[in-house]
């Protein structure tokens, strides 16, 4: 037999694959050696992690996609399992994320049932959808590895089968789909399940997955620009009617950890200012902050603009003090951010500080963006980064590269990074990748906001200028 030497940012592995064969369905792993699985085990309550190991060939490959919905989804999914399924590989679609796997467990008649749970994916089902919305694997934001009171802070829990119980029912399930790769499309917290199903012996490769662009390893994650796009078109549609009626509206943008949905969406969409995390030095301070945005709209009123749009993240919520954060969290232990209604306590704030101030009345409309951009169908750049990480992960899995993330770089070149560099080993959580606030995409929102500045003038008064950015990269003034 031949031997093909793969080498990966975790190290190399060799391969022996059969003479006149091709395909991954021929390649078999011969180091280091296992004793292949029967995939016969069931659910057992956990009883070690002897049971847990998976046959070396490559038959069956599972997709998983997992959170919330984001455009070009459709688009991973198809152009991995395509070319799984050229090679005559077969390809399980894993329904609602890990919702079905999690609650596995025969004894109690809860089983994986074809149609209902998963779908053996034929090329029918996943040519001709990269340009749609949503997810055909539909989604759900189940959280196998947190069980209530007994949450993994460390590695060894992975060991305590009381804090890995929802994790043993997923390997279980997978083990009776004869599964012998997964697949994770999906979030910090997905790439945080799949590290754990990683230590517990499961094949795994990782695809990053969020609209809000904070993926670290990652430029540019699939369904961010679709997604900005979209909020574009609804803040220049409020900005023209704040316009028309001398308003205001305050936008509140998705965007739970960093700015680049709020940034990207208000630049595009005309924002007067963008507020995000990165824009917050300490805990928020709400009252302070709605003096600071009445400020803007009372110097824009003296240019003779009474309206505009303000972007804001809904991230802003975290860093509210302890005593005025939302106390209700999903699945993964996040809090609701919607239920802090950040955008609402600003604008409220904001209208008694303009009343104070001057006197008058002034409407300032909150307004929710998010979930209408969550879905949309995909730009052509989401259509081919999606597809290319597909790709990617399809690559991975064919050349066991296990534990990994699918990356691209330069031109779309596909690229690998191991778990162990995007998850903080103290924390077990994904890090996080902010706007770097030294960097040009900050200072361009920074640029193209409003500014106003009082100026000194040869007599010697002072007045309020205007503050644009020109083409020149210099700094032109209006005087008021």
């Amino acid at each position: 037999m031949a031997k093909k030497q793969v080498e990966s940012r975790s190290g190399s592995r060799s391969y022996r694959v059969k003479k006149g064969t091709s395909g991954p369905r021929q390649v078999k792993r011969s180091t280091p050696a296992k004793k292949k699985s029967s995939h016969q085990t069931t659910y057992n309550g956990g009883n070690g992690l002897d049971h847990l190991g998976f046959q070396e060939s490559l038959d069956r490959v599972a997709i998983l996609f997992s959170g919330g919905p984001a455009p070009g989804g459709n688009a991973v999914i198809s152009a991995l399992a395509t070319q799984f399924l050229n090679d005559g590989v077969s390809v399980v679609g894993l329904l609602r994320g890990f919702q079905y796997l999690q609650q596995f467990d025969p004894r109690q008649g809860k089983v994986m049932v074809e149609g209902e749970h998963y779908m053996d994916l034929k090329l029918g089902h996943v040519t001709g959808i990269r340009h749609l919305g949503g997810t055909i694997l539909k989604t759900s934001r189940a959280n196998p590895g947190k069980v209530e009171g007994n949450e993994i802070k460390k590695l060894s829990d992975l060991k305590d089968p009381a804090k890995t119980d929802g994790l043993r029912r997923v390997i279980a399930a997978l083990k009776r789909l004869r599964i012998d790769a997964l697949v994770t499309i999906g979030g910090d917290d997905t790439l945080k399940t799949a590290n754990y199903l990683r230590h517990m012996g499961v094949n795994v490769v990782h695809v990053p997955k969020t609209i809000d662009n904070d993926y670290y390893g990652i430029s540019w994650t699939f369904g961010y620009f679709t997604a900005i796009d979209v909020a574009k078109d609804l803040i220049v549609n409020l900005y023209a009617d704040a316009r028309s009626t001398n308003s205001y509206f305050l936008v509140e943008c998705m965007g739970r950890k960093s700015g680049w949905y709020t940034y990207g969406a208000g630049v595009a969409g005309l924002a007067v200012r963008m507020v995000a995390v990165e824009d917050i030095k300490g805990k928020l301070d709400v009252e302070r902050l709605a003096v600071d945005l009445t400020n803007l709209i009372i110097q824009r009123e003296r240019m003779g603009k009474k309206y505009g749009v303000i972007a804001v993240s809904e991230g802003l919520a975290d860093l509210l003090p302890e005593g005025e954060k939302p106390q209700r969290f999903d699945e993964h232990g996040n809090a609701v951010l919607s239920d802090a209604k950040i955008s609402n306590r600003l604008a409220y704030a904001m209208e008694a500080e303009y009343k104070r101030i001057t006197g008058r009345r002034r409407k300032i409309v909150p307004k929710l963006v998010g979930y209408e951009t969550r879905s949309a169908p995909p730009c052509a750049y989401d259509v081919l980064l999606g597809s290319q990480l597909g790709m990617g992960a399809y690559r991975l899995v064919n050349e066991g590269r296990f534990g990994q993330m699918v990356s691209v770089g330069e031109n779309l070149q596909i690229e690998a990074i191991s778990f162990d560099e995007l998850i903080d080993p103290k924390t077990l959580r994904a890090r996080v990748r902010f706007v770097p606030t030294n960097g040009d995409f900050y200072k361009l929102k920074q640029a193209l906001e409003f500014r106003a500045r009082t100026e000194l003038f040869e007599n010697g008064e002072r007045v309020e200028s205007a503050v644009f950015g020109n083409e020149h990269g210099k700094r032109k003034y209006r005087q008021v």
